[in-house]
């Protein structure tokens, strides 16, 4: 990765996701440009939380979901094929609670073991800001909303609905953590 991190982020999710899932692509962005807003709240993290915003939805490229479980699918291909940073991978294996959903596929002792959770909270909570505050089509949204939205799109029962049902207090905690961050900022 010879190029700036952004940048090598952006053309990797870009080429992944805009053709063959160019919903998850909108999505992308906007979890990449709400990172951006946390520049302030961050500093110099900022730059990986982006990166990771860019690159977190990277698994449900067909060609790369080996398991079905995208967290782990990315996470992977950006270790193996790109040589990615570990604490990259690491957010993008374990991003908004994707330990639970693990455990709800059977996969939680697969991720534990590969992708270690980041000991960052502050980071590990933006990313869960970014991703739980932006729509499927990219738009700014409520967590609230979010999570009910995932909920009426795979079903209350379904894998998805399940594991949502059980990280929702703790994605609402994160949100929250990060917005009083945000509010407390210099306007």
């Amino acid at each position: 990765m010879s190029e700036e991190p952004t940048s090598w982020a952006r053309t990797v999710a870009r080429n992944e996701l805009a053709e063959s899932l160019p919903r998850r692509w909108a999505h992308t962005q906007g979890v990449a440009y709400q990172a951006g807003r946390l520049e302030g709240v961050l500093g110099q993290k900022a730059r990986l939380l982006v990166c990771a915003a860019l690159l977190h939805d990277v698994g449900y490229t067909p060609r790369l979901a080996t398991t079905g479980f995208h967290p782990l699918d990315g996470a992977r291909f950006l270790r193996d094929v790109h040589g990615a940073d570990d604490r990259l991978t690491r957010l993008v294996a374990n991003h908004s609670f994707a330990l639970l959903e693990a455990e709800e596929r059977g996969f939680r002792e697969v991720l534990e073991a590969e992708f270690p959770l980041l000991e960052d909270q502050r980071l590990v909570d933006a990313l869960v800001w970014c991703d739980m505050t932006t729509t499927p089509d990219g738009r700014p949204t409520t967590a609230e909303a979010r999570v009910a939205e995932i909920l009426g799109r795979y079903g209350e029962e379904s894998v998805v609905g399940r594991f949502i049902r059980r990280a929702s207090p703790e994605i609402f905690a994160a949100v929250e953590r990060v917005e009083a961050e945000l509010a407390a900022q210099p306007k």
